[in-house]
C-alpha cells in the first residue's frame, strides 16, 4: 500500500535525540547500511531490545537485497524504513510515501522470529513502491499491480522463496484480477481485485510479451530499471504516457502502450489456463510442477527460475 505522507529524520540525529530524551515521538533506535549503491536507514520508534533488533535487521536486509537484485541497484537514493513495535509475530500496516523522501512506515510484532518473517512479503512490496513514480489516481492499479507482481519474483531471485511458490500463488490469485460484470477497464474499475491482481495480470502479460518479442533478451525489469534510472521513483509524479514511453523504449517494443490501450477502459478476459499451459505451469495439488517442453518454458525460467 502506498500513501503520500511521512517524515524522514537522519539516523544519527534520531539516535542523539532519543538518547538525550529531549523529544518524544522521534526514532529511539536507528541504523544505516549501504544497499545496491545507495543507502537505507532503518529505525525503531521505541527501543526494540537486542533480540528484536537482530531479527529486524535480517528482515530489512533481505527485503532490500531482493529489490536491489531485481533492479540491478536500489533505486531510492536514500530510503528510510520506520518500524513501530506492535503486538503479535507478524509485519502489518505497511505504507510507502514520497513527499519528504522515500519512507516506509510499518509495524512489526514484538514476538516475531526469523521463522515468522521468512515468509513475509509486505516489506519487499513496500520497498518496490519506492522504486516507481507516483501516478494519477486512476492509474493506482499499476502502482499496486507492479508491487504485487514483482515482490515474489524478486524474493525468488535471491532464494527467499522457490519458483514453484511464485507460480502457484499466481495460479491461485490472478483470477481475482479478471473483470466482472460492470467492469469498465483498469483505469475506471477501482475494486480491490482489479487494483492489485488486475494490475499484476497486466504486468505478467507485459513481462511475457516483452520476452517473447525480444527472444527472451528483455523483460519487465528492463522497463522498470529504465524508469527508475530516469528519475521515476516515489518522490516524483509522472504521467502514464511518460512511464509507457520510457519503459517501451528500454525494451524496444510498444508492449506497454498496446496493453494499456487494450485494458485501460474496457474489460479484457485473459485465458489464464491457456497462458499457464504455454508457460509450462501445471497445477499439482496445492503447488505446481513445471513442463520444460512447453512453448514458453524458457520465458517462465527467465522470470522466476525453476
Amino acid at each position: 500500500m502506498k500513501k503520500l505522507t511521512g517524515k524522514r529524520w537522519p539516523a544519527l540525529l534520531c539516535s542523539i535525540i532519543a538518547a538525550l530524551g529531549l523529544l518524544a515521538g522521534f526514532s529511539a533506535w536507528a541504523e544505516e547500511f549501504a544497499v545496491g549503491g545507495n543507502s537505507l536507514d532503518w529505525q525503531f520508534t521505541s527501543l526494540p531490545g537486542a533480540e528484536l533488533e537482530g531479527i529486524a535487521r535480517t528482515w530489512v536486509h533481505k527485503s532490500a537485497q531482493a529489490v536491489a537484485t531485481y533492479y540491478g541497484s536500489f533505486p531510492a537514493r536514500h530510503a528510510v524504513v520506520r518500524i513501530t513495535a506492535g503486538r503479535g509475530r507478524e509485519a502489518k500496516d505497511g505504507h510507502a510515501s514520497g513527499w519528504n523522501g522515500s519512507v516506509i512506515d510499518i509495524t512489526l510484532g514484538k514476538k516475531a522470529t526469523d521463522a515468522d518473517l521468512a515468509d513475509d512479503w509486505m516489506l519487499t512490496h513496500e520497498m518496490l513502491h519506492l522504486c516507481f513514480p507516483d501516478l494519477a489516481e486512476e492509474h493506482h492499479w499499476l502502482e499496486e499491480g507492479l508491487a504485487t507482481y514483482v515482490e515474489p519474483i524478486a524474493r525468488a531471485r535471491v532464494g527467499i522463496i522457490k519458483p514453484e511458490r511464485v507460480w502457484s500463488d499466481l495460479v491461485r490469485d490472478l483470477p481475482q484480477g479478471l473483470p466482472e460484470a460492470g467492469d469498465r477497464g483498469l483505469d475506471h474499475t477501482h475494486t480491490w481485485g482489479r487494483t492489485y491482481w488486475g494490475g499484476a495480470l497486466f504486468c505478467l502479460r507485459a513481462d511475457v510479451e516483452m520476452r517473447r518479442r525480444s527472444g527472451n533478451r528483455h523483460g519487465l525489469e528492463d522497463a522498470l530499471r529504465a524508469i527508475a534510472a530516469a528519475g521515476g521513483t516515489i518522490e516524483h509524479s509522472w504521467k502514464m504516457d511518460r512511464v509507457i514511453a520510457v519503459g517501451d523504449g528500454a525494451v524496444g517494443a510498444p508492449v506497454l502502450r498496446e496493453l494499456y490501450d487494450e485494458m485501460k477502459d474496457k474489460p479484457v478476459q485473459v485465458d489464464l489456463p491457456a497462458l499457464w499451459k504455454q508457460l509450462g505451469v501445471v497445477k499439482h495439488g496445492d503447488t505446481v510442477i513445471f513442463d520444460d517442453h512447453a512453448p514458453l518454458a524458457a520465458i517462465r525460467k527467465a522470470i522466476a527460475g525453476g
